[in-house]
Order: structure tokens, then sequence, then C-alpha cells
């Protein structure tokens, strides 16, 4: 019995990513539990420590981890402060559009650290987050990442109406958050150019 139990675990480890499932599965438990976020641009924090799942070859955290810490503590963001259950009522999606990500200084194995997520703003398709990889160490900021998240099937404002019962106003967006929209207007410009797009809309 006992046997066949370790093989089923070990199946399932092989064909799923477990620790993701198990990582998702307590965000939402804690996320549930704390009190409710009433400021959608108030910075949250949630907790992290590099476990040896997460290392790579020289011993720190893989980049790709960052990434993936990054899609819980927005979850996490989601669910406080309400963002999340009204876009599921609204039939709306948040996925990813755009990502840039600036590692400062690795995070090596059992470091603790907080992910601080913020809304930094919205126009019409998407909302816009910082997230920092704050050592508790020292409180140095290892890493910065800039997201976009797009609404499908909905609109931030939507959004925003049905949490606030109000229309909030967008504060306006930081200086390094524009270059970095504008950089992605022109990436897709390019690739919309290369792909002969452009001239099929005329």
């Amino acid at each position: 019995m006992l046997l066949l139990v370790l093989s089923a675990l070990l199946l399932l480890f092989c064909n799923l990513d477990v620790w993701y499932f198990l990582r998702g599965a307590q965000v939402f438990i804690e996320a549930w539990f704390l009190p409710r976020v009433e400021d959608i641009l108030a910075e949250q924090s949630i907790d992290g420590m590099v476990l040896p799942h997460d290392l790579d070859y020289l011993g720190h955290m893989n980049n790709s981890r960052y990434l993936r810490e990054c899609d819980f503590a927005r979850f996490h963001h989601y669910m406080r402060n309400g963002l999340f259950m009204a876009s599921r009522k609204l039939g709306a999606k948040m996925v990813v559009g755009a990502s840039t990500i600036r590692y400062r200084r690795s995070l090596a194995f059992r470091e603790t650290f907080q992910i601080r997520t913020k809304v930094l703003g919205w126009d019409d398709k998407a909302f816009y987050l910082e997230q920092r990889f704050v050592s508790k160490r020292d409180g140095f900021v290892s890493a910065v990442m800039l997201c976009r998240q797009n609404v499908v099937g909905s609109s931030p404002e939507s959004i925003m109406e049905f949490v606030y019962k109000k229309r909030i106003e967008c504060p306006q967006f930081p200086e390094e958050l524009k270059h970095w929209i504008s950089f992605i207007s022109a990436s897709s410009q390019a690739l919309r150019a290369e792909s002969g797009l452009e001239d099929k809309n005329k």
C-alpha cells in the first residue's frame, strides 16, 4: 500500500507542477482570511523565501521564479482589493500583456523577502502595476518588475466602478511607466509592420 501511494505521488510530481498548485492554494487561503484593502492604490506585500526548488545552478533564485512569484503576488493583491471577484462577476479575465523585470541583486537560498505590489494606474484596456522584491535581510530592492495586466471582456474602469460604486480618478503615470508604455507601443507597431498587418488595416 505504501509503495502504491509513493508511486502515485511520484507520478503526480512528474506530470504536474505540484508546488505551483500548493503555493496557489496557500496564497488564496491567506488572502481570503485577511482584511479587505479598500484603497486600490495601496501597496500590499506578501512574504516569500527562496526554497530548494527555486534555485538555479549557481545556488541563486532562478530568474523565472521571480515572474512566477509575481503572479502569486498579483493574485493576492486582486483578492484583497476586490478586483479579482469583480472581474469574475463581470465575466472578464485579466491576463499579462507585457512585463519587464530588472534584477539588481540575486536572492540566495533560504533568504526571506517581500513582494510589494501596487497599482500605478490604468487606461481603457489594462491595469499597470509595479512589483518589488525586497530582501528582509537589509531592505534592499533585489528586483523590480513593471506589468501590464490586460482586461479581456470588460475594462478597468468598469471593474473599478463595480468594486467602488463610483468613478475612481486614475493617478498620473510615473515617468518610467510612460517610457515603458511607449516602448511597448513602439514594439507593437514594429511587429505589426513586419507582419504586414498595418497595410491590411489601411
